[in-house]
């Protein structure tokens, strides 16, 4: 009787697995709340990183707004010197630079034959080119340089004479063709702008279109100044045939 009374006393085989699975269930619920811990922390950390290249996105895009909003002599001379200075965008260059460019020529105004169009003055002249490059977003300097080229520092002698309000030989061919004629100084500024436009954007003009070979001109096949001649553009769709035509301008720019 004695012994069967210790018998039942003794822990028996089923107690032992009870207390096992216990243990088990306990060390399990550990590395269970362990692992995700783990889990969490990896979550926040790529969270946190994918937090910081965004940031990172968002400020890389906003140097690059500012740079473009904010241009300055020195990003255009910087332009010039990769060679590759495009027709399109905003200018720091002034009005009144644009006549000490002229007036450094050493040549006379045809105040006369010009005033006949609306302007009688170098100063008129060049406000010009400032308004009427700005409503279609080309840079000043590249048409009033291209003018200059053209015209000979506005002496003209050419196919082209001074009354026809045709800066920049639009229609000329060579061998006497006068080329297009324009009812005052500002349709004629208007329409180079409108031309030079069509070669270096894909974008509609902002402004009702004066420029009778507009149409004609493979739109944005002539992004910069370097591509105008036609010997450099990689198309072969250039402005003009002369060779380093569109350098030409370049270089005249660099010397404003």
């Amino acid at each position: 009787m004695h012994l069967e009374w210790n018998k039942l006393k003794t822990p028996g085989y089923l107690e032992i697995g009870l207390a096992v699975i216990l243990i088990i269930t306990m060390a399990g619920i550990g590395g269970w709340k362990q692992h995700q811990n783990k889990v969490l922390e990896k979550e926040k950390e790529i969270i946190r990183q994918a937090e910081e290249e965004n940031k990172k996105a968002k400020d890389k895009q906003q140097n690059a707004n500012n740079k473009t909003e904010s241009v300055s002599e020195n990003d255009v001379q910087e332009t010039i010197a990769e060679g590759q200075y495009p027709i399109m965008g905003t200018s720091p260059v002034t009005a009144e630079q644009l006549v000490s460019y002229f007036k450094s020529a050493g040549v006379s105004y045809p105040s006369e034959e010009l005033g006949e169009g609306g302007a009688d003055s170098i100063e008129t002249f060049a406000t010009m080119y400032c308004e009427e490059a700005a409503a279609e977003g080309v840079r000043p300097e590249v048409a009033f340089v291209q003018t200059m080229k053209e015209t000979g520092w506005l002496q003209f002698g050419g196919d082209v004479s001074v009354n026809q309000f045709n800066f920049a030989g639009l229609g000329t061919t060579g061998g006497g063709v006068p080329g297009n004629s324009y009812p005052d100084v500002r349709t004629g500024i208007r329409a180079q702008i409108q031309h030079l436009k069509a070669y270096a954007s894909t974008e509609p003009l902002n402004q009702a279109c004066v420029d009778e070979r507009y149409e004609y001109v493979l739109k944005g096949c002539a992004p910069y100044v370097e591509w105008l001649g036609q010997k450099e553009n990689p198309a072969g769709t250039g402005w003009a045939t002369a060779e380093k035509y569109g350098y030409s301008i370049v270089s005249m720019i660099g010397k404003m």
